[in-house]
């Protein structure tokens, strides 16, 4: 049952610029940045049914447990369950295995065990962690202050971050690690705190910290990671986002629909690769704002993900003319470069994986050979 808190929900690996998180290999800083666009509205609705969980954990304080709860406590902890499978980033979390934990942990056996386990002085319930006695008593604590402070905890994470983020959002900012970290340090002044009248607050990660051998997905040897466990949602998408400042990757929003989204290393990107709003072509807003003149168009000739293929087209001219290509084989591998420019532009996640590396002139040759 203590899966529900372990590696694949509340912990992320962190290998160079990506981060795995239940199975998926992003670049970093995307999942603190998908909580950006998280509706407010959204949110609020999150704390009635928060307010029951924290209704529960008030009487646990007091060392009580109102059985009568219970049908409320069940159905707060569907509706739950229902915004995280709707809601990215926690949508990529199993929804079956969760309701099938969940459904067990807030029942009578759980409610029952609290009980007793309340009941216990300071030092024996210290024992119980070490003995592992009490366990359903100590999960339903635990799961309920996770769930029950989800809604108030993103309110602030949002309310902290969505201002940092304006600030690097602004026309002509320095998108660059070391423009980050200055503006980092005009933010966040002063020693972290918990006041909340300090965003200093949200330096605090309240993490621990592994280092191991792990098998990322797309791989067969294992690599060195960095595992970072988390006590909360918010301290885990805070922390990746963080981390993603370190290596050059900013939220940006795009001037179409208004939603947030992750640069890397592209400075001169503009516009997010999302469907555009109300566009009945169903083009992306990418598509549209480079419809809207020379001006505003992202794209120029020293856009990275553009630099790259120009690079390649020069390399592949060059060995033609040497003698090293035949003009067939030459002609492919422009059009498959092509092809693959053209998607990076659209598609993020592929411009910042395995785009450069299948840009090589040895990967295009033996691409187009293969067929």
């Amino acid at each position: 049952m203590d899966q529900i808190i372990n590696h694949a929900v509340l912990s992320l690996d962190f290998w160079q610029d990506t981060v795995n998180y239940e199975g998926c290999t992003m670049p970093t800083g995307t999942i603190g940045c998908e909580v950006l666009n998280i509706p407010d509205s959204t949110i609020e609705k999150l704390d009635t049914p928060c307010n029951v969980l924290n209704q529960l954990l008030q009487g646990m304080n007091t060392g009580s447990v109102d059985m009568e709860l219970l049908p409320q406590v069940q159905q707060a902890a569907g509706e739950i369950i229902s915004f995280l499978q709707a809601t990215p980033p926690f949508s990529r979390l199993n929804r079956s295995y969760f309701e099938q934990k969940l459904a067990a942990i807030f029942s009578e056996e759980y409610m029952e065990d609290a009980k007793a386990y309340l009941q216990l002085t300071q030092q024996e319930q210290l024992i119980c962690a070490l003995t592992g006695q009490h366990s359903k008593a100590t999960m339903l604590v635990r799961i309920a202050q996770v769930l029950g402070h989800l809604s108030y905890s993103l309110g602030q994470y949002k309310e902290a971050l969505t201002k940092y983020a304006e600030r690097l959002n602004e026309p002509d900012y320095d998108r660059t690690p070391d423009g980050y970290a200055a503006m980092f340090g005009q933010f966040f002044k002063g020693e972290p705190t918990l006041s909340l009248d300090n965003p200093a607050w949200m330096t605090l990660t309240n993490a621990s910290v592994q280092y191991v051998a792990a098998v990322r997905p797309g791989k067969t040897e294992p690599q060195l990671v960095k595992r970072m466990h988390y006590v909360s949602f918010v301290g885990m998408f805070r922390s990746d986002l963080f981390e993603g400042l370190c290596v050059g990757h900013a939220p940006k929003k795009c001037p179409i629909c208004g939603r947030w989204f992750l640069t890397i290393d592209a400075r001169h990107t503009k516009y997010c690769g999302g469907l555009a709003p109300g566009d009945q072509r169903g083009r992306t807003c990418r598509q549209i704002g480079n419809l809207r003149g020379r001006e505003q168009r992202e794209l120029a000739d020293d856009h990275p993900i553009k630099a790259i293929y120009t690079r390649r087209m020069n390399s592949i001219l060059q060995s033609t003319r040497r003698g090293k290509l035949d003009e067939e084989t030459a002609a492919a591998m422009k059009k498959l470069a092509k092809d693959k420019m053209l998607r990076a532009l659209s598609d993020h996640r592929y411009a910042s994986t395995v785009y450069e590396q299948e840009m090589t002139q040895q990967a295009l040759l033996k691409a187009v050979q293969k067929k």
